[in-house]
């Protein structure tokens, strides 16, 4: 997201915590001294929170979402920032994911983590780790797996999950593992939970081939776009970026199998390793 000194880099978790307090605030239209007499903290703290310079004591959160009306948003947040449950350029993609309307993820050698199986998930960083204890991968896992929860809500956010076929013949995890994994995407997709596509590696050269890409849309907040690589990841929400993006991956679902053709693929391939 661009930042107030015009820079796109990534937000750590606590400046996306400060930026989301300004952008609630000022749509109350209230002032910082204003929320800072409301719940009781001087306005020069409230200008660090949102700088992303300190963060809130657990009872300011509370106080804060009984002035903003904000539902306990920020003080579930403000326990994240303690937890350190994801990566740091991925902390705030995990909150945006609570609040996006719709989330378009395209997967171009793995699958997205808010698909991924319990098993899937633990192939993945056990094979992305070179010294790991047990205790550590199940950590990552349950924090992987508890983003998913965000799917048992029917309401949002609308999810669209475009798949290289790749995704489908990788071995991660075993036989067993894979199968498994496929069967829930398809299972998602057959619920209409998630549209589902393929693109299969009969399409050849597609608009996406350079990179992993999820957008989002807010009904409140411009869109954002955010591309991810081996320990890296970037937020863009500069507009042409975003939109960009978005004609790559419009581009890229044009190339696809149709939903029952990608869903009917990955059930097929599910039973083969089943097999």
């Amino acid at each position: 997201m661009r930042r107030g000194d015009g820079t796109e880099r990534p937000y750590s978790p606590q400046e996306f915590y400060g930026a989301e307090l300004q952008r609630k605030r000022e749509s109350r239209d209230l002032a910082q001294v204003q929320l800072g007499e409301t719940v009781v903290i001087s306005p020069q703290m409230i200008a660090h929170f949102e700088a992303g310079r300190r963060k809130p004591r657990p009872e300011d959160a509370r106080r804060i979402d009984q002035a903003l009306g904000t539902d306990g948003f920020f003080e579930r947040m403000r326990r994240s920032l303690d937890e350190g449950r994801f990566a740091d350029h991925f902390a705030a993609v995990a909150e945006m994911e609570k609040l996006a309307g719709v989330i378009k993820t395209y997967g171009a050698s793995l699958v997205p983590g808010i698909l991924q199986t319990e098993a899937y998930a633990q192939a993945v960083f056990r094979a992305g780790t070179p010294v790991y204890t047990h205790k550590d991968v199940e950590r990552r896992v349950i924090n992987r797996i508890e983003r998913a929860r965000i799917l048992d809500d029917p309401n949002s956010p609308v999810l669209w999950a475009l798949l290289d076929e790749s995704i489908l013949r990788r071995l991660v995890g075993g036989r067993e593992a894979i199968a498994e994994q496929l069967k829930h995407i398809a299972t998602l997709g057959r619920s209409g939970r998630v549209r589902v596509h393929v693109l299969p590696f009969s399409a050849g050269a597609h608009a996406l081939l350079e990179s992993m890409v999820t957008l989002m849309r807010f009904t409140d907040a411009p869109p954002v776009a955010y591309v991810e690589g081996l320990r890296t990841g970037r937020v863009m929400d500069d507009p042409e970026v975003v939109e960009a993006c978005q004609s790559a991956y419009d581009l890229a679902l044009g190339d696809a199998l149709s939903s029952e053709e990608s869903l009917a693929l990955l059930e097929a391939v599910s039973e083969e390793y089943k097999r």
